[in-house]
């Protein structure tokens, strides 16, 4: 998420007395103040050319100097500023303002070093100079040195306690820190000292989020869109939060709300797509990721995610192709690689396909991801060992990951290994309750094992209506298990009801159908069905 700007204090005009209006200019203070006059009413080009009077008349006119560097600063020209200030501080080595200012302009052109100087000796010069304190945070900040910027704006806290400023900055240096606590104590004494600032509630928000307060922080980035609502990041940071809470259509809302402000905005466009994505909204999501990608079309994450899309419609080939642009942006891309090998993969592909797997696994050899689809196209060329070995790689990686779990037993089971099978099976149950595959299996092989130890009707049918209740009764593979396990149990017309259900799903009957009907031959026959005994 992007914080705001840290803020920058500009130099200020030297204001002096001026004379009885209507007199022409005569001396150096008459054209200093006529200056004034003139960038008062937004000439600066006339300011510039009354201040140059001012010198030529007195060159030892520090003023003239001065407020002749702030106009060229405002102006761009960095270079002429520095030089006058540089004059100034010749004239008047004391002239605390002098380095101030040139600070500012050396900051401004990214020469941190050159401005914390400056900044240091007006500090030295005056030491209350709260200006010079907070400006000197800002640079110390730019370069990293956050420790030092805490110091820079506690001080100025300290010399003026109302400064909003200094806690604004403050805040912000904690946050980068990560002290969340104090960043959000910071920001609500800004809002305390000023109830306008929406910076303050912007970044407050920010802070919240970062600690795990999600309601919290949609709260303040709705109060900063309350104070000022044409900022396209605030929306977008609120769509950020809504999205990761589940509320995907209030998150589109802020999304497309941000685009009306900024219709560049790339990140707002992608993320709108994921949301959509989420929604099964693919075509819509796909028409985001396509202006994300007009708009800035180095972007890899946006061609990943386009893909992924592409993928969910069966659009292979678009898929790879944007998986593979992602790839040419950034060659290190491993999950572009493990989902273009997934896509050559189901495409028929088979060598490509674990070319890219390999590939992934070689430049993130932590991604359990990875292993388990490298696992599984193992299996399905018959190198079962080798997707074990997979499988057992990816839970090292990640204990927690109930897929890998599952497919170990998968393969274990086709090992005629049962222990482990059921071992794996109820391991990916303790980690994803809501796991029908896992019920489904564990049903399937106390229903049907070769193996008497390992049948189990009774249990088989608990497990199997398990798997019917996630898939809410409407997957004929979970039916046709259930209808085994009724059989094992010995309730033949249980079992002969559900596999006729499973029988009435046209999709099933086509692809396994004569199995199944096989198994059905046997309930009528009062037969529960074993699986071969292994070779």
């Amino acid at each position: 998420m992007k914080r705001v700007t840290p803020l920058l204090l500009l130099g200020l005009l030297l204001v002096v007395v001026w004379p009885v209006q209507g007199q022409t200019p005569s001396t150096a203070t008459d054209y200093v103040n006529r200056g004034i006059e003139k960038v008062k009413k937004g000439d600066p080009n006339g300011a510039i050319a009354d201040f140059t009077k001012a010198i030529e008349i007195d060159p030892r006119y520090t003023s003239a100097y001065l407020n002749r560097g702030i106009e060229r600063a405002r102006k761009g020209d960095r270079d002429g500023a520095i030089a006058d200030y540089t004059k100034a501080v010749e004239i008047d080595p004391l002239k605390a303002s002098g380095y101030y200012n040139r600070g500012n302009a050396l900051d401004d052109k990214g020469d941190h070093d050159s401005a914390i100087a400056d900044y240091t000796r007006a500090i030295e010069i005056d030491s209350r100079y709260t200006s010079a304190y907070l400006n000197r945070g800002v640079s110390r900040k730019e370069k990293g040195d956050l420790a030092g910027a805490i110091a820079d704006y506690t001080t100025v806290v300290e010399i003026d306690p109302r400064n909003a400023s200094g806690y604004y900055n403050r805040g912000i240096a904690l946050d980068a820190k990560g002290d969340h606590d104090r960043a959000i104590a910071d920001y609500t004494k800004v809002i305390e000292i000023d109830p306008r600032n929406a910076s303050a509630y912007y970044n407050r928000g920010v802070a919240l989020d970062d600690k795990g307060d999600h309601d919290g922080a949609i709260a303040d980035y709705t109060k900063a869109i309350e104070i000022d609502p044409l900022v396209a990041v605030t929306y977008y940071n609120r769509g950020t939060v809504r999205q990761g809470k589940g509320d995907l259509d209030g998150a589109i809302a802020d999304y497309t709300t941000a685009i009306e402000i900024n219709p560049r905005y790339a990140s707002a466009y992608l993320n709108r797509g994921v949301s959509r994505k989420e929604k099964g909204d693919l075509d819509g999501a796909i028409a985001d990721y396509t202006k994300a990608i007009e708009i800035d079309p180095r972007r890899m994450d946006t061609y990943y995610n386009r893909g992924l899309a592409k993928q969910g419609k069966g659009d292979l080939e678009g898929a790879i192709a944007d998986y593979t642009e992602a790839i040419e942006i950034n060659p290190k891309y491993a999950l572009a690689y493990n989902n273009r090998g997934t896509a050559r993969r189901i495409k028929g592909d088979r060598y490509a396909g674990m070319a890219d797997f390999n590939k992934a696994i070689e430049i993130d050899p932590r991604s359990a991801l990875a292993y388990i689809n490298r696992g599984i196209a193992r299996r399905r060329d018959g190198d079962v060992d080798g997707a074990i070995t997979d499988y057992t790689k990816a839970i090292e990686i990640d204990p927690g990951h109930a897929s890998a779990y599952y497919n170990r037993g998968v393969a274990r089971g086709e090992k005629s290994d049962p222990d482990g099978a059921i071992a794996d099976y109820t391991k990916t149950i303790e980690i994803d309750p809501h796991n029908a595959l896992a019920y489904n299996s564990l049903a399937w092989l106390m229903a049907t094992a070769s193996q008497e130890a390992y049948r189990d009707g009774k249990t088989a049918v608990g497990y199997a209506t398990k798997a019917c209740e996630l898939t809410k009764w409407e997957s004929a593979g979970e039916l046709d298990t259930l209808a085994a396990a009724y059989a094992e149990a010995g309730d033949f017309d249980e079992a002969i009801k559900w596999e006729n259900k499973a029988l009435s799903f046209p999709e099933f009957a086509r692809r396994s159908g004569e199995e199944a009907n096989k198994r059905l031959q046997l309930y009528t026959q009062r037969k529960p069905y074993r699986q071969p005994p292994p070779k």
